[in-house]
């Protein structure tokens, strides 16, 4: 018994860390879908350095 009152109390104060570093940023509405959708374009790769090449 003893084992899942810790695990809770470990647990609450994980969360309670989070959403005090988290402040009010922490969006929960799940995924998104439309205009309010935000993706950011996919990086471009890296040009093979010149001894990747070489050989």
């Amino acid at each position: 018994m003893w084992k899942l009152v810790l695990g809770f109390v470990v647990f609450a104060v994980i969360a309670l860390f989070v959403i005090m570093k988290a402040g009010d940023q922490v969006d929960m509405s799940g995924e998104k879908h439309g205009v309010e959708a935000v993706h950011a374009p996919e990086p471009a790769a890296a040009p093979a350095s010149a001894a990747s090449a070489a050989q």
